[in-house]
């Protein structure tokens, strides 16, 4: 392509187009690109992608804020070509190959923190990123050991290298730009957007906190793709909606005193009851021991990312120093290492 790229293999495939391995012969290098299908609406897409990508470049040239750096554009015959650096695979295509059996806690942690730190710096910028899914979030290298579990009994995949980076970010939106009425996969979706109420960063901020739970627990905490059905399992995993939000939307979803219009004793409503359950409940760890401790403490930053109200919920910056993540390394905590950097250059 370009007497430049040569196509080696195929990486993955979308119903935007697909993304191959190819080699720069430019710069003797590899890289991943992006091609678009030749149609309208995902060419506009991606060209929206690519301003975003471009302005993140300039704001941060060295990738330090784990999204994605994007090197080269261009059309070819109608389509759009992005070329980023190789990752690995995605956190749920790993998650999936184990059988979805979560990560262990600590992985979870480190994770967890990059993803807070990279959607924070969108923040910082006026941007939300509106589709954060495991299947966005990659790791740098795919580089595992073999372990045998007693609890599964067999063997399980174990990641060695544990850093990520962010991708996908064609619907990202900043502060000032047209915010369509509804955004986010289904299952890390915010009720704000499911209630009509519109939607800002605090929206990521939800998504992230469904992430987070669904790394440790290998499942989505979510698992629907019914807006009533939806608001049910919050009200069954988080309690019940404020008064002050269902009185702000105009949807259906609620009878007129304000409850919501689901009846638990239908059999639409038999999975749901069967396999939701207050947030606390998830821990697998008894209380009193250090792994239900922990545990304790991560369901607490969940909990707090999933605050039904967006003005009230955590933001990142306060994410970032929740007690949780107190128990990584000085070198895996982003922000104190900026810090220290920026210390050493004054």
């Amino acid at each position: 392509m370009n007497d430049r790229y040569e196509i080696l293999s195929t990486l993955g495939e979308g119903t935007f187009g697909k993304v191959v391995k190819v080699k720069d012969h430019e710069k003797e290098d590899y890289v991943a690109m992006k091609i678009i299908k030749n149609i309208h609406k995902y060419r506009e897409a991606a060209k929206l992608e690519i301003n975003v990508l471009q302005k993140l470049n300039a704001k941060d040239p060295q990738g330090k804020h784990l999204c994605v750096r994007m090197f080269d554009c261009f059309n070819y015959f109608g389509h759009m070509c992005l070329t980023f650096e190789i990752l690995g695979e995605s956190v749920f295509d790993f998650l999936k190959g184990n059988g979805y059996v979560g990560y262990p806690l600590e992985q979870v942690r480190h994770i967890s923190y990059q993803l807070s730190y990279a959607v924070k710096f969108l923040h910082d910028h006026h941007l939300t990123h509106t589709d954060l899914k495991p299947e966005n979030i990659l790791f740098v290298s795919s580089d595992w050991s073999t372990e045998y579990c007693a609890a599964t009994k067999r063997n399980l995949r174990r990641m060695r290298d544990t850093r990520v980076k962010l991708i996908d970010f064609g619907s990202a939106t900043f502060d000032w730009e047209h915010h369509s009425s509804v955004v986010s996969t289904r299952h890390y979706r915010p009720p704000e957007v499911i209630l009509e109420l519109g939607w800002s960063q605090p929206c990521d901020v939800w998504s992230t906190g469904a992430i987070i739970f669904e790394l440790y627990q290998g499942h989505t905490l979510f698992q629907t793709h019914d807006n009533l059905e939806h608001l049910a399992m919050m009200t069954r995993i988080l309690g019940e909606l404020p008064h002050h939000l269902v009185r702000r939307s105009k949807t259906a979803f609620f009878q007129s005193s304000g409850r919501l219009a689901w009846d638990w004793t239908l059999p639409a409503a038999r999975y749901a009851s069967q396999h939701c359950r207050p947030l606390p409940q998830y821990r697998r760890h008894g209380p009193a021991t250090r792994e239900g401790q922990e545990e304790s403490v991560m369901l607490d930053l969940v909990a707090r990312m999933l605050d039904y109200d967006p003005d009230r919920r955590m933001n990142l910056k306060e994410a970032l120093k929740h007690p949780f993540f107190d128990r990584l390394s000085v070198f895996q905590k982003l922000e104190e290492v900026s810090k220290h950097i920026l210390r050493l250059q004054i």
